[in-house]
């Protein structure tokens, strides 16, 4: 390709080098010697013709190109590493499948069906992360996400899941010790928990059932669904959660629908990945089995 680059041994050094803003303990974790990585940099600085470290005060620290560099290199090396882990993992067949999702779906609902996944896809791996916040798949090492609204995020094709029936949910405790709660109509008198990233919750629920709007904003703030589910568990409220999250702990009588009322939220699970990788087959063959897992009974 005639690319001009320092040799990769290089750049490892100075990954390494940067890291620990020491040479002495690039060394050691290379193998090397002081001298040896000393060395390492400053041919690597004389090829690019860019200073890249500089001494301030008796400390190395790096120059504004090298933090730009060391950034972009940090990511190179860990797309290689990714993809000798992938290759040696799969001899050239499969994959490896980088999945991101919320942490109760993936807790509540994903991992205990991903047997059946990877019983009828033993050729690709899955590489499961966390986030209670949205994910970057344009800079992100994500090959898709499941994300939990409406087909709201930009760039991305989509397929709805599950997830939009929600139910009110507290802890057997929390009943006993507090007011009645046979309907919204009671709500005025609870603590509810609330999530920070949809402050509008309790407030559509409400709406949509008739009631006090006033106390809809009150209550302390969790950043995600399982944070709250663990709140309503630990005696904290009353939450809006849904029922598929919590099926289990209401079979297991760690939480209990104090009244049922049948709604169905804008929102739900959706499977998310950017529209250039509409064609990768690991994303179709998990896209195609999400689907028909959502129609599952239970």
């Amino acid at each position: 390709m005639g690319w001009q680059l320092p040799s990769l041994s290089a750049l490892r050094t100075f990954e390494a080098a940067a890291r620990h803003l020491s040479f002495t303990k690039a060394a050691a974790e290379l193998n090397l010697t002081q001298s040896a990585v000393s060395r390492q940099i400053r041919l690597t600085e004389e090829y690019l013709g860019v200073l890249l470290f500089e001494r301030v005060k008796q400390r190395l620290v790096l120059t504004d190109a090298g933090g730009i560099y060391v950034q972009d290199i940090r990511a190179a090396l860990q797309l290689m590493q990714a993809a000798t882990v992938n290759l040696l993992a799969n001899q050239g067949k499969g994959g490896i499948l980088h999945l991101a999702t919320p942490p109760a779906f993936g807790t509540k609902w994903l991992i205990p069906r991903l047997h059946r996944f990877t019983d009828a896809h033993p050729e690709i791996m899955i590489e499961l992360s966390t986030r209670a916040k949205p994910f970057d798949l344009a800079n992100e090492s994500i090959d898709a996400a499941i994300h939990y609204g409406v087909d709201d995020w930009p760039g991305v094709l989509s397929d709805r899941l599950v997830g939009d029936e929600m139910v009110v949910v507290c802890s057997p405790a929390y009943l006993a010790r507090h007011e009645p709660l046979n309907g919204s109509g009671d709500l005025a008198k609870h603590t509810l928990l609330q999530q920070t990233l949809r402050p509008n919750l309790w407030r559509e629920w409400v709406e949509a059932k008739g009631g006090d709007l006033s106390h809809v904003w009150q209550g302390p703030r969790f950043e995600h669904f399982y944070m709250i589910m663990q709140a309503a568990i630990g005696n904290l409220g009353i939450a809006l959660l849904p029922r598929l999250l919590v099926n289990e702990d209401v079979a297991a009588g760690r939480l209990v629908i104090p009244f049922e009322s049948a709604y169905r939220s804008r929102d739900a699970y959706c499977l998310v990945y950017p529209a250039a990788k509409r064609g990768d087959q690991k994303i179709q063959l998990l896209r195609r089995w999400l689907v028909d897992e959502a129609k599952r009974p239970g």
